[in-house]
């Protein structure tokens, strides 16, 4: 693919070329940070990256001394409804980037993305092996996240659709 300069008439010049390209990539930016998008695609990283520990929980259930980890799914949405709502009052509107707050068990990434650091120790009984052991609970949180996961991805798949639709003028 050349480069978006030789694209371009010579006859327009390379600074034209530069400022389109700068526009429609600021466009991209403004539909792809629109509605419920930003939030649907960190409910989908806090959601993965949750089972991922749950899963761990689970692998572990056995292990002596082994004390189950778990992530405030409260702190996650009361963090996420604060981003929203900055975003709202910033922007005027729905569309920009969430401007999420760190917590202690949620951090950014080098890239700016959602990683989690578990601190809330499970819940369940010590048992003897000094493990906290909850199969029921484990099971339970599985099936909640799992749920979330697929409610976010079934939205987040919706509204790229239809901006795949307004895209190419199938409305």
């Amino acid at each position: 693919m050349l480069p978006i300069v030789q694209r371009f008439p010579k006859s327009v010049g390379p600074v034209f070329a530069k400022e389109t390209w700068k526009n429609a990539h600021m466009y991209l930016e403004q539909l792809t940070t629109a509605g419920a998008l930003p939030a649907l695609e960190m409910t989908m990283r806090f959601s993965a990256q949750r089972q991922r520990l749950i899963a761990h929980n689970i692998a572990n259930l056995d292990t002596p001394n082994f004390i189950q980890k778990d992530v405030s799914v409260g702190k996650f949405q009361a963090t996420l409804d604060k981003a929203i709502r900055e975003r709202r009052s910033r922007t005027g509107g729905m569309t920009g980037h969430l401007a999420w707050q760190e917590t202690s068990e949620m951090r950014r990434g080098r890239k700016g993305q959602l990683q989690l650091t578990p601190e809330t120790p499970g819940s369940g009984v010590l048992f003897h092996d000094r493990n906290n052991r909850d199969i029921e609970r484990l099971m339970q949180s599985l099936v909640e996240t799992a749920g979330a996961f697929k409610t976010a991805v079934a939205l987040h798949r919706s509204q790229k659709l239809l901006l795949d639709m307004a895209i190419s003028q199938r409305v």
